[in-house]
């Protein structure tokens, strides 16, 4: 990167516009996927399952990944574990959205490498607002 010139604009702040949802609950993934990408104006790549969602994660260059922690086969933990191994991915902050939102709960996430956890269920038109919120968060 080359130094700024004197008058020149500070380097742009990486913006928020791609996210990633992954949920194997269609009925909900609708749900979320039209709270984001209406109300909240994201590019929003859903994905059913991990095994999907590490197969179009590094394609699709999300700027944060949103992960539900209950899923069958691989669940959002091991999810977490896998996407950690591809380099493209490892700073993209993830949060879980579950309804196990317990103390203990919460800082086992948190251990796993969650930036954050959004509980279930969630306000849809609020939804947007707690995402970037999140993501300004990861920034500072």
């Amino acid at each position: 990167m080359s130094p700024a010139t004197p008058g020149s604009p500070p380097p742009a702040e990486p913006s928020l516009s791609r996210l990633l949802y992954v949920d194997d609950d269609p009925t909900l993934t609708l749900l979320t996927r039209i709270s984001l990408e209406r109300v909240g104006g994201f590019l929003v790549k859903t994905c059913a399952s991990g095994t999907e969602a590490l197969a179009e994660a590094t394609a699709f260059a999300p700027d944060l990944i949103l992960l539900d922690v209950m899923m069958p086969v691989m669940d959002g933990p091991a999810t977490l574990k896998a996407l950690r191994k591809i380099p493209a991915l490892t700073a993209v902050p993830v949060v879980f959205m579950t309804a196990k939102v317990q103390d203990d709960d919460l800082a086992r996430y948190r251990e796993l490498g969650a930036a954050d956890v959004i509980g279930k269920p969630y306000d849809p038109v609020k939804l947007p607002d707690l995402v970037r919120a999140i993501w300004q968060r990861c920034r500072d």
